[in-house]
């Protein structure tokens, strides 16, 4: 599937998906619809659909956004950040350049050590039930049931 941001797509975004994904937004600590949102199924780029992360890859890091060990597959590239005066690693989806949040070097160690901090308004979730008839059929056993704290 090709995925690719259209003006279309970029229309249909709420203003805070829009500062987020668009012009590098940040939204508030624990105020994003999925920081707590554990159903099975995938998360895309809001803008243009693109597969970012499975739920299986999805934790509760306590720190106020949807935190993840790893993405989909090479689907996010990661840059240097150094707003705010500090440095560090911000994801953007690959084929929409959407900006997604951060990654950082303190998630589980038995997962990597990665701790992909995004925000809940660069994602829409598809639960796995949906997945198959959203065209995300290829994904579907990277999706485990797992409980999650």
């Amino acid at each position: 599937m090709a995925y690719q941001k259209t003006q279309d797509a970029v229309d249909r975004l709420t203003p805070e998906q829009y500062r987020v994904t668009q012009e590098n937004g940040t939204e508030r600590a624990f105020t994003g619809e999925y920081d707590h949102h554990f159903e099975p199924g995938i998360y895309v780029d809001v803008v243009t659909g693109e597969p970012l992360f499975v739920s299986s890859t999805k934790y509760n890091s306590g720190c106020g956004w949807p935190a993840f060990t790893k993405p989909v597959d090479d689907m996010v590239t990661e840059h240097r950040d150094v707003s705010f005066g500090m440095v560090r690693t911000e994801v953007r989806s690959k084929h929409g350049d959407s900006h997604l949040g951060h990654v950082f070097p303190d998630g589980p160690p038995e997962a990597g050590g990665l701790r992909y901090c995004i925000n809940s308004a660069a994602l829409r979730f598809v639960p796995k039930g949906r997945m198959e008839a959203e065209g995300y059929g290829d994904y579907v056993a990277q999706v485990e049931e797992a409980s999650h704290d």
